[in-house]
């Protein structure tokens, strides 16, 4: 693939603050006339959205495995339709969430072989790598302080399932190389600073 442009990952736990921060970073680009696509896992595409719905819905039983190849098929098409397109048009591309929510929810959440997860992940994306990755983290105390009365299938989950996933995402955080990991206990500003800091030493702008 000749990828031209830039991918933005942004990665943690539900109520880390990643969506906010997703649209501050694009707003604070397109002001400086940055082609800029956002998009999110589960979903991005037509086909994603609806994969996105059936995974979501708190009315639905599905068992680990056909969970994780649901994720699967959705960025499948979600890297073949929106993300490798938009990187070869050098577009940049900011992702709220991908490969490695896999591997804390599906892998370590469920208990699927995080071994099996890497390598379907590495089939559905065809060994597309993010360029930055932004790391959300959350401790339990400030989880409980955010979170809604009203919840998807995945929010739903026990407290057990909603701890092995955190714990999950500060270890696969903590093997990361060139991550930026920010505390999202932070203000919204705070963050938002440390994440255009980044940005623009990585685009030069």
């Amino acid at each position: 693939m000749n990828k031209k442009g830039f991918f933005i990952l942004f990665e943690g736990p539900d109520r880390s603050g990643k969506s906010t921060q997703v649209n501050l970073l694009s707003d604070y680009l397109k002001k400086k006339n940055v082609n800029v696509i956002v998009t999110r896992e589960p979903g991005g595409t037509l086909v994603g959205e609806d994969i996105r719905n059936i995974l979501l819905n708190p009315n639905n039983k599905i068992s680990p495995l056909c969970e994780v190849l649901l994720y699967e098929a959705a960025r499948a098409q979600h890297v073949q339709e929106k993300i490798k397109p938009a990187l070869e048009n050098d577009y940049v591309v900011i992702c709220d969430r991908f490969t490695l929510a896999t591997e804390a929810y599906q892998g370590y959440g469920r208990g699927i072989d995080i071994n099996i997860v890497k390598i379907l992940n590495n089939i559905a994306t065809g060994g597309l790598k993010p360029d930055l990755i932004i790391c959300l983290t959350i401790s339990d105390e400030e989880y409980k302080k955010r979170r809604r009365s009203q919840t998807d299938r995945m929010e739903s989950e026990s407290d057990d399932f909603r701890i092995r996933v955190n714990n999950a995402y500060f270890k696969i955080f903590s093997e990361l190389k060139e991550a930026l990991i920010i505390d999202s206990s932070k203000t919204i500003e705070e963050i938002h600073s440390i994440i255009v800091k980044e940005v623009e030493c990585r685009l030069k702008i």
